[in-house]
């Protein structure tokens, strides 16, 4: 009989969706001025389309709150962030700078870190985590 019973909860517990700890990293600056994953990703898109326009709108974000993020990101560090060119007949452009993409590539190494280190930390939790449960 308890044979039976071990078998059952560990069926249960095998059956149930895995969980996954995803934690979210922001650097709060003093004057506060903060980083993290949204200006992040901003960065990223901007990276890929070269465009702040184009990446707003894949973060669906209008054009003016992704300037004023970058605007913010190029205001808290010395250096430049994001450089951009005027539009013209062939149109404008922005390009994140290296220190820009050492930014985005540290925090993205930190962020991957801290992920796994609450991972391991939280796994007896995990093995406990019951979806479709919130008592929020």
């Amino acid at each position: 009989m308890a044979g039976r019973v071990r078998k059952a909860a560990a069926a249960r517990t095998e059956s149930r969706p895995s969980c996954k700890i995803l934690p979210s990293i922001r650097l709060d600056f003093a004057g506060e001025r903060r980083l993290g994953p949204g200006k992040i990703s901003l960065l990223e898109r901007i990276i890929e389309t070269g465009s702040i326009s184009a990446a707003g709108r894949r973060l669906e974000m209008s054009y003016r709150r992704a300037w004023l993020l970058v605007d913010a990101m190029n205001r808290m560090f010395d250096k430049p962030v994001v450089v951009a060119s005027m539009g013209g007949s062939h149109g404008g452009g922005a390009q994140v700078t290296d220190f820009g993409r050492r930014l985005v590539e540290t925090y993205r190494n930190v962020e991957k870190r801290f992920s796994d280190e609450a991972n391991t930390a939280f796994s007896e939790f995990r093995k406990h985590y019951q979806p479709g449960r919130d008592d929020d």
